[in-house]
């Protein structure tokens, strides 16, 4: 018998975590987070975890276990989640999905096998000495020449995630798209799946107002805190967006208003990619919780499938 588990993802700032909430309150559950960021500790203005009341009323799990300088693999990431999901459905409660990096929960409810492949530490080092010397933005354009998809998916920042897709290629002889859709096994999770859709221009704004909010609350700050700490500026962790902008803007390549207004777009740009990944999954229900009825219509379906 497959495992029952419900999953709300979307674009950042559409409501991912306020709506995951609800269902949880009203169903009996606790959050397992699917976000590649909110895993660090110390990171949580920028990441946007859930807050320390929203964490008291729903338990959650995932966020806030691992140091930012530690590097840290979708297939771990997989393999812890999986164990939480086992503990919560053991002790009687509804595991409920959250999050918006969609490789992270794909990995999760499609029971991805992530293959070690090995390594070519040579090429490793190319590519690093290439983003070095040309920038992110060069070995990026690799990827995007020898699997488009893979590029679409992989923000150009990410740059250890690049450079793993590009050596899985070099390798495998296979682009990275084919070698995750081969690695995928057959699912023990029984999903319902949720996915907020938001008008575009609301969904800037929100966006826009975030960011805004991140600044007040103190983004800088955290960001300078994370320095002293000795947190590479080249850490997976310090390539989230918000960081690397608020690093540029410390290291004085920005000033204040740019640093806002790159955050923004990298911000919405970021949103576009998650809904184009998530649009290609037909299993999702799109859900506007916000509209007449739509919490209603939401618990109906949840109750539906877990009957």
């Amino acid at each position: 018998m497959l495992k029952k588990v419900i999953a709300v993802c979307g674009p950042t700032a559409s409501g991912k975590t306020a709506l995951a909430i609800e269902i949880a309150k009203r169903f009996n559950g606790e959050i397992v987070s699917c976000d590649s960021m909110q895993i660090y500790k110390y990171m949580d203005i920028g990441t946007a975890k859930a807050t320390s009341d929203e964490q008291r009323a729903v338990k959650h799990h995932m966020i806030d276990f691992l140091e930012p300088k530690v590097k840290y693999s979708v297939a771990d990431f997989a393999v812890r989640a999986r164990d939480c999901i086992d503990d919560i459905i053991t002790r009687g409660k509804t595991p409920i999905l959250a999050g918006g990096t969609g490789l992270y929960l794909d990995s999760i409810l499609n029971n991805i096998a992530f293959d070690d492949f090995g390594s070519d530490p040579k090429f490793r080092e190319e590519m690093e000495l290439l983003a070095e010397k040309e920038g992110n933005d060069a070995v990026h354009k690799l990827l995007e020449a020898r699997d488009s998809e893979a590029a679409q998916k992989i923000h150009p920042n990410n740059l250890r995630r690049v450079i793993r897709a590009l050596e899985v290629c070099h390798l495998t002889n296979k682009t990275f798209t084919e070698v995750n859709k081969e690695s995928r096994r057959e699912t023990v999770y029984d999903a319902l799946i949720f996915a907020i859709d938001a008008d575009r221009e609301i969904l800037y704004n929100r966006i826009n107002e975030r960011v805004d909010r991140m600044m007040k609350e103190g983004l800088v700050d955290e960001v300078k805190r994370l320095c002293d700490m000795g947190i590479d500026r080249n850490a997976t962790a310090m390539q989230a967006i918000g960081y690397k902008e608020v690093l540029e803007y410390l290291e004085g390549k920005l000033n204040i208003d740019e640093t806002v207004e790159l955050i923004k777009q990298e911000s919405r740009r970021y949103a576009k990619r998650q809904l184009t990944w998530f649009r290609r999954n037909e299993e999702i229900n799109w859900v506007r919780p916000n509209e007449n009825d739509g919490m209603k219509k939401i618990f109906e379906k949840c109750s539906e499938f877990l009957d």
